[in-house]
């Protein structure tokens, strides 16, 4: 018998700045049985980076020709397609014929070096961005999980703010941006 995903709920009181976007977000978050909590809250800060009302979480691990979040505009089109974690140059390729935008959130302790074996092979793909995350900063946001979480987000000037509980955490996130996509 196969395990199911784990359901966690975030109430999400989001202020960026930046980008003018001031909402208020319930969210349902599947974690499947081979993911961690370090990666869901990693899926969870693509959202708040990313948010907008036709922003989606798809089925993720479970599907493997889907992105792990995207926003596909009225049309079915897909506007942005975001992976978390290190897919490979082939799957970044693809995804690039099929979106307007790509963005990864890579993380983990081989984020550099797998940024560093990958950056060669998808040079060419002018509509993709690459973020890596501090392991510091990740391993945090793993600590804030809980079934039913309040959190609230702040983003200004690149830095983003969030609090969960007792923690909090924050990161400039544009200097953990390695590629940005060609305007």
């Amino acid at each position: 018998m196969a395990l199911a995903a784990t359901i966690f709920k975030a109430d999400v009181d989001l202020s960026d700045i930046d980008r003018h976007y001031y909402q208020h977000h319930t969210l349902t978050l599947a974690r499947h049985p081979s993911e961690t909590s370090e990666r869901m809250m990693v899926r969870l800060l693509a959202f708040l980076q990313h948010a907008d009302e036709q922003l989606k979480f798809t089925k993720g691990l479970s599907e493997t020709s889907e992105p792990d979040l995207w926003l596909k505009d009225l049309t079915g089109r897909t506007r942005v397609w975001i992976e978390v974690g290190m897919p490979d140059a082939r799957r970044l390729t693809q995804a690039s014929g099929r979106a307007d935008q790509v963005v990864v959130y890579a993380y983990g302790r081989q984020a550099q070096l797998w940024w560093k074996q990958t950056e060669k092979a998808v040079a060419r793909l002018a509509n993709l961005s690459v973020y890596l995350l501090p392991t510091g900063f990740t391993q945090v946001l793993a600590e804030m999980v809980e079934r039913s979480m309040r959190v609230v987000c702040s983003i200004q000037d690149g830095q983003l703010y969030l609090a969960s509980g007792e923690k909090t955490v924050d990161v400039d996130i544009l200097s953990c941006r390695v590629r940005q996509t060609a305007s």
